[in-house]
């Protein structure tokens, strides 16, 4: 069974010549935005301002960027200059690696300091990788001696 596949999904459908849909609506709206400058300015006035809106109508409607429509680069402009210039990466914060948590009650932000790995450590966590969890280590082995003298019901002293 063959399959009709679409070509051509980038290209926008035209409908009067070489102008298409979105083209054909923004020169409609500029249009009735001239139609309601003539209806409410005078006649001096009236040609300053439809030079104006014919010419961001023609810019809107025709201009690409980058091949994009002029409209998504200045979505793109505008976003763009609202956010800050500057970004900082903080890597450590008062020689401590956090995290933050954010209390419900209180609304105050907290820090905790994170544990750092030491080089010792990673030779013990590569040791357990490598040996399929085998490996115990000092602090592991004595843990399980006082597990085993306690007993399974006795408490903890």
């Amino acid at each position: 069974m063959q399959f009709l596949v679409p070509q051509f999904i980038d290209t926008e459908d035209r409908i009067f010549g070489p102008i298409s849909i979105r083209q054909f609506s923004e020169l409609l709206v500029g249009f009735g935005l001239i139609y309601v400058a003539f209806k409410l300015s005078t006649f001096w006035l009236f040609t300053i301002e439809a030079v104006a809106i014919f010419g961001l109508t023609v810019v809107f409607a025709f201009i690409k960027v980058n091949g994009q429509p002029f409209h998504f680069f200045m979505l793109n402009l505008i976003q763009t200059m609202r956010r800050p210039r500057l970004k900082i990466w903080l890597k450590e914060i008062e020689g401590a690696k956090i995290s933050t948590r954010q209390d419900k009650s209180s609304g105050k932000t907290t820090y905790q300091a994170k544990a750092t790995v030491t080089s010792s450590r990673l030779t013990e966590l590569s040791l357990v990788v490598d040996t399929g969890g085998a490996y115990k280590s000092e602090e592991e082995k004595e843990k399980q001696l006082v597990k085993a003298k306690n007993g399974p019901n006795r408490p903890k002293k």
